[in-house]
């Protein structure tokens, strides 16, 4: 069985050398590796099968192929989605053909970044992993059900990766503190608890992450006597610059601005600040949220409050101008606004169903008397003739007038809420609607005496 690691551990970075050598030291990850997991239970039953790792970057998905491979005591293989082809892919199955032909041994090919791959590549691993030539197991950062084709993905199974907790995050630093063969625990470094705690907090659920800030801050620790301390001030130097996961474009990023969006809609005005100030940190452009806290207000406040789509733009147009982090306060002040704001989503209801209806339904032509008439001609055709002016109306409205195509039964697509200004808004269109009723019926009687009325 290979070893895992190298012999040369002194040009190794710290998160290298101190990967875990079995299961049962992973950190996190115990939906997946707890004793009545089924992937725990296939693993030491030797039943190996072909799978996709999905999760955030640091939660062991190289680390967990490796081990995966060690337990099943099949021979590891790896590439890089972002560095091979097909030629590679090729080369790597002709090894795992060979093994299999010689010695009987299983082999496991890692692939990491697979999203990264094409379709034609993707298909490359299809009867390798139908003719058991080899154990597909691949890595992504990226939802497979986007990223990964059909083909493959039903012949693997996923395994979410969950993001590490900070209290197994703080057991990662005790053992590379303590450890003197791989770790840290070789050399005199004291780091108090209260500093340890504030490591595993910053590290942001990735636990390559940090051991590159642990191994950053021994460099850099603050010699004392024979010791070396490893204090705030030392932490605060190394992760000064450190953003927290975001991930812009991928999951990570389309779930947080989920989670700011609903929380406006829930009227949260707490969490979405939370949820601003999380993407703010980081590294999402504050110009996207304002287009995006824009959006809200049509479509989550719309006509209960149009003054949260004017507070929208003035934050936009303020960062604008202001930059950060001046202009990040009126990006506040808007999303605290909408989120307290009433909510009513008639609005964007009734534009949906209006494209809906009209994409169901024809080109109906333009009734006679809604059409335009700039010319002599198009108004001796009749353009316009019979268009009651509202302005000349009684109350400025036309009682019983009808604005829809002649053969389209008039549908009614805005229903505004009892929440806000639509409460006002609600009443005027039912006297506006009730109003229309009684013009028609009077319009019907007369017709049905012989008395039509001239328009």
């Amino acid at each position: 069985m290979a070893d895992l690691f190298v012999a040369d551990d002194s040009i190794r970075p710290l998160a290298d050398r101190l990967r875990p050598v079995s299961l049962d030291q992973l950190a996190g990850q115990r939906h997946l590796l707890g004793p009545d997991s089924s992937l725990r239970q296939a693993l030491e039953h030797d039943r190996l099968h072909s799978m996709v790792f999905w999760g955030p970057p640091g939660t062991g998905k190289t680390t967990l192929a490796r081990l995966i491979a060690r337990q099943t005591d099949a021979a590891f293989m790896s590439v890089s989605a972002v560095l091979a082809g097909v030629k590679d892919i090729r080369e790597k199955v002709g090894e795992a053909r060979a093994r299999l032909a010689e010695t009987g041994q299983r082999s496991v090919l890692f692939v990491d970044e697979v999203h990264r791959f094409n379709k034609a590549q993707q298909d490359a691993f299809l009867p390798h992993i139908e003719d058991g030539t080899l154990y597909f197991v691949g890595a992504t950062t990226e939802n497979p059900s986007f990223e990964l084709n059909s083909a493959l993905l039903s012949r693997v199974r996923v395994y979410v990766l969950r993001s590490l907790e900070p209290a197994d995050l703080r057991a990662i630093i005790d053992r590379a503190l303590a450890d003197t063969e791989r770790g840290l625990g070789a050399r005199p470094i004291d780091m108090p608890a209260k500093v340890r705690d504030q490591l595993a907090v910053t590290a942001d659920g990735d636990a390559r992450h940090l051991l590159v800030m642990l191994e950053l801050a021994a460099d850099c620790a603050r010699p004392d006597g024979d010791r070396f301390i490893i204090d705030e001030v030392v932490l605060r130097e190394v992760t000064r610059d450190s953003l927290r996961r975001f991930d812009k474009g991928g999951d990570q990023f389309y779930d947080q601005i989920s989670a700011l969006h609903k929380s406006m809609r829930g009227s949260d005005p707490d969490a979405a600040l939370y949820w601003f100030a999380r993407m703010l940190d980081g590294g999402c452009d504050p110009l996207y949220i304002a287009r995006r806290v824009l959006r809200f207000a049509s479509e989550d406040i719309g006509n209960a409050d149009p003054r949260a789509a004017q507070l929208a733009l003035y934050a936009w147009d303020s960062y604008a101008r202001l930059g950060s982090p001046e202009g990040e306060l009126a990006l506040a002040q808007a999303i605290v606004f909408l989120s307290c704001a009433a909510k009513s989503n008639a609005v964007y209801t009734a534009w949906k169903a209006a494209r809906r209806f009209v994409a169901d339904g024809g080109s109906e032509p333009v009734p006679m008397h809604l059409r335009n008439a700039p010319t002599a001609l198009m108004k001796e055709l009749g353009h316009g003739t019979g268009y009651r002016y509202a302005h000349d109306e009684a109350d400025g409205f036309a009682a019983g007038a009808n604005y829809f195509p002649e053969t389209v039964e008039p549908p009614r697509f805005y229903e505004p809420v009892q929440r806000g200004l639509e409460i006002r808004i609600a009443e005027r269109l039912d006297a506006l609607r009730d109003a229309n009723r009684k013009a028609l019926a009077s319009n019907h009687e007369d017709k049905t005496d012989g008395k039509a009325k001239p328009t």
